[in-house]
């Protein structure tokens, strides 16, 4: 067994080394410092720890980067949820007069996770995943980024995976932090179009036009489809498989299938017949909206969003950089440009990024050590530690999006300064 492989037995060890060492602090500080936007911002942010045997602290606040590190070495959490920034410094909640502690701003955060597509999938089910089916969560990040920017006009996006089986997205914009309840939730709306119980049979329903959002929506799940759907998932093959998607489609339709699908065993091209059948009767119908070979794609491949986690400003969300205790791997940001190769397998565990840290090191590395002065030394030795690992792509990744972000707050601000002048 390799070193690297993972044993949540050893969690106790690891999390001081990972905390200590490779937790990158000065950047999650500046995420959520957002340049000091008003007085007390990060003070007033509230996070949550998961202790061992699962011993749930809530409404812990810090005053600077430094309380934060000295307070998670000490307690050293399994899991690090992130909530909202609050009126008061959450670890005083209890002091303040009822009714006054109240949460004002939050991210505009979603959740999508694979276990919501168990009725669509069937490569896995509950928390296992694969590479087949981490397809739906490429499908879901595409879909949401461009409409989230496109539609809604956001440019702070960041996707993080979970570390065991989905994906979050951190909308960061001031205006996004910023959304009430009633907003978030109109946005989360617009977003979702799987509808209905687990008993719901058709979920996707499409009115005639197809809205824009839609269009641009099935552009991407078209160019995923065949191969994912048709070919990996097998929807057309199996009788289980086929009876589903026939129990999608009008009766007509259905009846012409059956015949056909009891000669024509190739699965690409019993999904060709379907499409054209859905054509011809679109076509020779005086009834518009008639979309069910697109319904079916959409409901097989949508994004499935829990709508719970997007519209509250006072939910919590499991931070960037927490270890996932199940799998041990990192909840690390996930570059876009690189997003159909993105490999949930190859994500480090915190195991194997321990285990690197441990390799000895080149001489040069030792004489900066030497070099530094004690009082950048940790933050220097920190830096030159994670970059030692398999963590170190990932907070690069984490990097350029904080310096985007940055040079958009520095507009922003030379704008308001410019307008003032005017005035």
């Amino acid at each position: 067994m390799p070193i690297s492989d993972y044993d949540s037995a050893c969690l106790p060890d690891l999390l001081p080394l990972y905390y200590r060492r490779l937790f990158p602090f000065p950047q999650y500080y500046r995420w959520l410092s957002y340049g000091g936007v008003f007085k007390n911002y990060f003070q007033n942010r509230e996070f949550s720890f998961t202790l061992k045997d699962d011993i749930y602290v809530r409404y812990q606040s810090f005053s600077t980067q430094n309380e934060l590190e000295k307070e998670m070495l000490k307690m050293v959490p399994y899991k690090i949820d992130i909530g909202a920034v609050y009126s008061h410094r959450p670890s005083q909640h209890n002091a303040v007069k009822s009714g006054t502690f109240q949460a004002l701003e939050k991210e505009l955060v979603f959740d999508i996770d694979m276990t919501d597509y168990d009725d669509v999938r069937s490569c896995c089910s509950a928390a296992d995943i694969c590479l087949k089916c981490w397809t739906l969560m490429t499908i879901a990040i595409r879909i949401l980024d461009r409409a989230l920017r496109e539609d809604f006009g956001f440019h702070h996006l960041m996707w993080v995976y979970s570390g065991r089986r989905g994906v979050h997205c951190w909308v960061c914009d001031d205006a996004a932090r910023k959304l009430s309840v009633a907003a978030r939730s109109a946005v989360a709306e617009y977003l979702s179009l799987v509808k209905g119980s687990e008993e719901t049979v058709r979920k996707v329903i499409l009115s005639d036009p197809i809205h824009p959002f839609v269009s641009q929506s099935l552009a991407v799940v078209e160019r995923y489809f065949p191969q994912y759907a048709i070919v990996g998932q097998d929807i057309l093959s199996s009788k289980e498989s086929v009876d589903k998607v026939l129990g999608l489609l009008p009766e007509d339709i259905r009846k012409e299938l059956v015949d056909f699908y009891q000669i024509e065993k190739n699965p690409m091209k019993r999904w060709d017949r379907l499409c054209a059948l859905v054509e011809h009767r679109k076509s020779s119908s005086k009834k518009g909206g008639q979309y069910f070979d697109k319904e079916i794609m959409l409901q097989y491949c949508y994004p499935r969003l829990d709508v719970n986690v997007s519209k509250g400003v006072n939910h919590l969300l499991k931070s960037p950089f927490s270890v996932h205790p199940k799998t041990g791997r990192i909840s690390v940001p996930i570059d876009l440009k690189e997003l159909d190769t993105f490999d949930p397998f190859e994500v480090p565990t915190i195991s194997l990024i321990c285990e690197e840290l441990e390799r000895p090191r080149t001489d040069e590395a030792e004489e900066d050590e030497m070099k530094d002065n004690e009082q950048d030394a940790g933050e220097r030795r920190r830096i030159r530690d994670y970059k030692r690992t398999s963590l170190s792509k990932y907070v690069k990744v984490f990097d350029r999006f904080l310096e985007v972000l940055a040079r958009s707050r520095k507009g922003e601000m030379l704008k308001k300064s410019d307008l003032q002048k005017e005035f």
